[in-house]
This record gives C-alpha cells, structure tokens and sequence, in this order.
C-alpha cells in the first residue's frame, strides 16, 4: 500500500492529499454553477411554452391548458412527468445508444451557449476571454 502511494505520488497526482479534494471541490462547485443556470432556464422555458399554448387558445376561441391545478399553472409539471415515463418506442435496427443520444446531441449546444452569458459582474459559469466568440460559434 506504501509503494502504491509513493508511486502516484510520484508522478505528482495526490489523490489523497489537498490536491484530489481541490480537483473534487472544483468539480462540484462547476456542477452548482451549472444547476444553477439550467433549472431556471428550463422552468422559464415550460412556462413560456404554457403562455404559448394558452395565447393560441385564446385567439383560436377554446379553453386551452387548464385542467391541472390552478388556472392550469401545473401543466408543465404534468407535462414533464408524462414525457419521463411515456412508453419510449424504438425501431428494432436502430442502435440504443445512438436513439438516445440523439436529442441529447440537439440541446447540448443551445445549453453550452448559456455558459458564457454573464449574469452579473465577474458572474458566469465560465470565464473565458473569447466568450463574445464560443457564443456565436456554439450559437
């Protein structure tokens, strides 16, 4: 156990010591940061959707979305817990890993784009010095 220590040791990565922690707090800080910009870009995004479809029923003459809880204001809720656990059919010959990676590969980049938009001063999930351009490049 000793050699197996100085070994890792030797080639600088100290998992064990205040290095491994670092890289860990980091990590974890960076998925915070993360969270912290997804969750209510998604929420803003099913309750627009909501006005949406509540506009348009309104203009076309019929109720709209109004069934589930107040006014219809849990309709989004209702929407996502429908979409996790509705029966997900896939074609025989398609591959499992490429069906599902799909539509994570249609809104990676238009989540990647949100790393860069600051939300205040010295405020963004990362700071890089060509954010101007990864925005428009990712966009």
């Amino acid at each position: 156990m000793n050699e197996m220590f100085n070994a890792v040791n030797a080639y600088g990565i100290s998992w064990l010591g205040q290095g491994g922690w670092a890289a860990t707090i980091n990590v974890a800080w960076s998925l915070v940061k993360i969270v912290a910009v997804v969750l209510p870009l998604m929420i803003c995004v099913a309750y627009l959707t909501l006005w949406e479809r509540k506009g348009i029923g309104f203009t076309q003459i019929r109720p709209g979305p109004n069934r589930v809880g107040p006014l219809g204001l849990l309709q989004p809720i209702a929407d996502a817990v429908k979409l996790v656990f509705k029966e997900i059919i896939r074609p025989a010959a398609a591959s499992k890993g490429l069906f599902f990676l799909g539509p994570v590969m249609t809104i990676m980049p238009a989540l990647a784009a949100w790393a860069v938009v600051p939300f205040g001063p010295e405020r963004a999930v990362s700071n890089i010095n060509a954010g101007l351009l990864f925005l428009m490049a990712i966009t």
